[in-house]
């Protein structure tokens, strides 16, 4: 007869959301199992960027962890973004004006060992029972909560009972589309592709990242993003929508830039592939989805809030996971609640995060429009208030606001100094 475990939540994925989310459950006193697929450590395809969202929310979590990731030497500090145009100018924006003082905002480190840093250190918090190398496969709504079905990768099955299930368990998601019913949809899903090279020329020695918006590629990107020793994470990304439409292999496309952009094919002809160029599937918040529902919540790309223009979803399965143990607590505590409680952890979300992906949003249809691009790199460059609110895009919602001004845009045109 199969074992039978009992727990207040189960957490489905360890990866950042998941872990995250196990942290702060036992910060709140709740027991929970977290179960994971994979047998760590183990890789996931990303550009392997932590934002300063990312090392915030860390620092907010786990002080001592945040440490801990920040002194990784497999890791490079990130103190800025370089954006080239379609017409090959480029604009270096430092992610804050003490560019070389104090610690940098960011972090470039493969998710194989971040994730890592993360998972370990959830394996550790009180009350966490942490299951690896594990598939749920079943999901039983009772009277009490759920009855969970699992197997291993040797056959073995164990049911899991819980009073309530927190889904973080990535893009491919099995729960979010049998029970939370959520569908790919290409419009508002992406496609990426990513390498590691070494031997790579000409990477930024402060972590700069690289974002390259050529014209074949818009509306996505092609990104180069430096790590110690000369590799680079190097990748593209195109809504998957564009990808069907045009008929992209994404890894082929990959490999001719590198040998045969001008801007690209120097600075890799003496670099070396590292393995395989690997695929990855990007679920996109530019289409707001339903987080909650009967006794489970959407953590991360289960609820497919990957930033739609910059495609960064690290920061906001972090974000999600706190805010879904922290309605968990509230709900448990308080026993038999009404139908619908689960809905606060949606308002919580999209509070926190929906001004900022709605202007994301807008930023990746405007994405498609080549000349507006070469026209704000030119801008931006004589122009420091302006490179100053598009490095603020990505790390302050208050500067992000700017963009909806009508007076940004005359500011723009004529070259007079922005308001704060």
């Amino acid at each position: 007869m199969a074992e039978v475990l009992h727990t207040e939540v189960c957490v489905l994925g360890g990866g950042p959301g998941g872990s995250t989310t196990a942290m702060q459950l036992a910060k709140r006193g709740i027991t929970a199992i977290l179960l994971e697929k994979s047998t760590f450590p183990r890789d996931k395809v990303c550009g392997d960027a932590l934002s300063g969202k990312v090392m915030r929310t860390l620092e907010r979590l786990d002080p001592e962890l945040c440490a801990e990731v920040k002194r990784d030497a497999r890791g490079m500090p990130s103190w800025g973004v370089t954006f080239v145009a379609p017409s090959g100018r480029s604009l270096r924006v430092p992610f804050s004006r003490e560019t070389g003082l104090g610690e940098a905002p960011g972090v470039i480190l493969p998710r194989l060992h971040f994730d890592e840093h993360l998972f370990r250190r959830a394996c550790t918090a009180t009350g966490i029972h942490v299951i690896e190398g594990t598939t749920a496969k079943t999901f039983t709504r009772t009277a009490t909560g759920w009855t969970i079905g699992t197997t291993t990768a040797q056959g073995q099955g164990q049911s899991i009972t819980c009073k309530m299930i927190i889904d973080a368990s990535g893009a491919n998601s099995g729960f979010a589309r049998q029970v939370g019913e959520l569908q790919l949809e290409p419009r508002h899903h992406a496609a990426g592709v990513r390498a590691y090279y070494s031997g790579v020329k000409d990477l930024d020695p402060q972590g700069f990242i690289e974002l390259i918006f050529l014209k074949d590629l818009l509306p996505g990107y092609l990104w180069v993003f430096p790590l110690p020793g000369g590799r680079a994470n190097v990748g593209l990304g195109l809504r998957s929508d564009v990808v069907k439409r045009r008929r992209v292999d994404l890894k082929a496309l990959l490999l001719k830039l590198l040998a045969e952009h001008p801007q690209l094919k120097d600075r890799f002809a003496g670099a070396t592939l590292e393995g395989g160029v690997q695929g990855m599937g990007l679920p996109l918040a530019s289409k707001r989805r339903k987080l909650s529902g009967d006794a489970y919540l959407l953590v991360g790309d289960a609820g497919h809030l990957i930033d739609p223009f910059t495609g960064e979803g690290i920061s906001h399965a972090m974000i999600s996971g706190v805010h879904a143990a922290d309605v968990a607590a509230d709900l448990l505590a308080r026993g038999t609640g009404d139908a619908g409680d689960e809905k606060q952890y949606d308002a919580r979300v999209w509070r926190r995060l929906g001004q900022e992906l709605a202007i994301s949003t807008r930023l990746q249809q405007l994405a498609n429009q080549a000349w507006l691009f070469d026209f704000v790199v030119d801008r931006a460059n004589s122009n420091p208030a302006l490179a100053d609110t598009i490095s603020s895009m990505f790390t302050d919602l208050d500067l992000r606001e700017r963009l909806k001004r009508p007076g940004f845009y005359w500011d723009l045109v004529t070259g007079n100094k922005l308001k704060a």
